[in-house]
């Protein structure tokens, strides 16, 4: 169960992680040193490079998670909160993956910039939605055992 947890945890640093850089560090630099085409470009490559993680993230989250949990007996309500709300990023994850970053890739792909930055827009209050979603499974994880006793 080490390794499992090992893994998980790795996987959550890599997914959460790489979104708090991407919104937080990344985007605003992004914003003040590119035009839009540009900016579009730029984040179509991080994108295609950073989903590849995020795809192998969410295996291993998924996958080490619910082998854990497959282990208690009972299985506790912060595990079951944290299982919830990784189901729940997960999906919002494919989401952004087959809509609004496809959409993304097209536009840069024929030069439509205002396509691309609608794309774009979506990504990003999806991607600020989960990386509160990550945030918040890190406290309950955290919180979860001490308040359950």
């Amino acid at each position: 169960m080490r390794i499992e947890l090992l893994l998980h945890v790795l996987a959550d640093v890599v997914w959460v992680g790489g979104m708090f850089v991407a919104y937080l560090a990344v985007r605003p630099a992004a914003v003040e040193a590119l035009d839009p085409p540009q900016r579009l470009k730029l984040w179509s490559g991080i994108f295609a490079r950073f989903f590849r993680w995020v795809w192998l993230a969410v295996f291993v989250i998924l996958g080490t998670g619910f082998s854990m949990m497959g282990r208690m007996s009972p299985v506790p309500g912060y595990v079951l909160a944290m299982a919830a709300i990784g189901v729940l990023m997960s999906a919002i994850f494919m989401h952004v993956y087959f809509a609004p970053f496809g959409r993304l890739k097209r536009a840069v792909q024929h030069e439509d910039w205002k396509a691309g930055g609608a794309a774009l827009g979506q990504i990003r209050i999806l991607v600020g939605l989960n990386l509160v979603l990550g945030l918040l499974n890190i406290v309950v994880a955290m919180l979860g055992p001490l308040l359950q006793g």
